[in-house]
């Protein structure tokens, strides 16, 4: 496979031609699980499975505080869901790097996919690594990382026919206003990630010391982790339970694939995509298809041997999962408390609240015990849709994300 190389060729008039090894380059970007909301405080989850022990021991260093890497670095650009408070974090990859909110240049305490794709890297390749990492949580493909080639959001004939009807649920109540803030909002956050990722190469000693110019840089692969805000968006995506219901993902996620291969002057970069896994294994029909639409670019006659699908499902935790369902069945006792429900304990709605939060107390003791709870608070530190903030999870997924690249990219 032809690599897209930056370099300057070095010369010896004893040896002939001696070429030092490219910096290899990095890319990673999405929305909020490419941020990574898994606390630092979950990491000892992974030793209690024997098949993530070894991995937990590579996550710190001898001191019992996470890792540094001897050789990769990171630049990670990120702020506020819109945008706001964007700033550059960057040092040598250690935990942290995860989701920050408005505090960008801060260690975050928590860590998304890049810990372990370092560590990964660092202890796979002899030359210096370079993270690029752009992320912020809600954002879009068919909006925000709208790529160029795209062209602009268009409404579809569901919406055409719901936005211009009588007003409803959904409906925008000023469609003049709506249009011009999506014409705004379109390819926003596509322009940060390639406008800071130039800004990084164009002079990538500020932020990795080891950089060798007369060596160059090498963009040695990207990893495209994102979907949730696609996956939940029944107006973009309607047609709910038909087969091609996401057939549109499809193609944006091939626009993106061209336009950042366009846009960072490497044509055959190998590109990963993380596939949502939220749900596990055996998760809704809906969910099953988004899967399968993120899948199909790599499935693509052009994109084959250079653009692969990695599967997150299998990373998903299940114990946590059945935790989570008990959780909200609680919560779902706590609003039928607080409606007069008529199948339930304050179906008269005369109940005081001291006896609801009693009531719910016990009804929560009947289904989650102090085991549960022991284990809940090991292993997650989010919700659902952010894969439980479990360390375990994010820590395979960086794994798998780095094994894909290093493998595609093998002599």
């Amino acid at each position: 496979m032809k690599r897209i190389l930056f370099s300057l060729a070095a010369f010896s008039l004893t040896c002939g031609p001696i070429t030092a090894a490219p910096l290899k380059v990095y890319i990673l970007a999405g929305q909020s699980n490419m941020e990574g909301h898994a606390k630092i405080e979950t990491f000892d989850y992974l030793g209690d499975d024997p098949a993530t022990a070894p991995l937990l021991k590579q996550m710190r260093g001898p001191d019992g505080k996470p890792a540094v890497c001897d050789k990769v670095w990171i630049s990670y650009l990120t702020g506020k869901f819109d945008g706001s408070a964007n700033g550059e974090g960057f040092g040598k990859l250690t935990a942290g790097y995860g989701a920050r909110g408005d505090r960008p240049t801060e260690d975050g305490g928590k860590i998304g996919p890049e810990f372990t794709f370092g560590l990964t890297m660092d202890a796979a390749l002899e030359e210096p690594v370079l993270i690029i990492k752009t992320a912020w949580g809600g954002r879009s493909l068919h909006t925000e990382f709208r790529p160029p080639g795209a062209g602009p959001y268009e409404l579809n004939d569901y919406q055409k026919k719901l936005y211009y009807g009588p007003p409803g649920h959904g409906v925008p109540k000023d469609m003049n206003e709506w249009l011009a803030e999506k014409e705004r909002e379109t390819g926003r956050f596509y322009r940060y990630m390639v406008e800071h990722v130039k800004h990084v190469l164009a002079d990538p000693k500020r932020v990795c010391p080891d950089y060798d110019p007369a060596a160059g840089y090498e963009i040695a692969g990207f990893v495209w982790f994102q979907g949730f805000n696609d996956m939940v968006d029944s107006h973009t995506y309607p047609d709910r339970g038909k087969p091609e219901r996401f057939a549109v993902y499809s193609d944006l996620l091939a626009h993106f694939i061209r336009d950042v291969r366009k846009d960072f002057n490497a044509p055959e970069m190998p590109f990963v995509i993380g596939v949502m896994g939220v749900g596990g294994i055996n998760a809704n029909p809906d969910t099953l298809a988004f899967r399968k639409a993120m899948t199909a670019p790599s499935l693509l006659p052009e994109f084959r041997g250079s653009v692969f699908a990695v599967p997150t499902a299998p990373f998903w935790s299940e114990e946590l999962a059945a935790i989570d369902e008990k959780r909200q069945q609680v919560r779902q006792m706590g609003h039928y408390l607080n409606s007069k429900h008529k199948d339930h304990a304050n179906a008269d709605g005369h109940m005081t609240e001291e006896k609801k939060r009693a009531y719910l107390k016990d009804y929560e003791a009947s289904l989650i015990t102090p085991a549960d709870l022991a284990l809940w608070e090991r292993g997650a530190s989010n919700a659902g849709y952010h894969y439980f903030g479990c360390a375990k999870t994010f820590a395979l997924m960086g794994k798998a994300f780095a094994e894909t690249l290093l493998t595609s990219t093998a002599p």
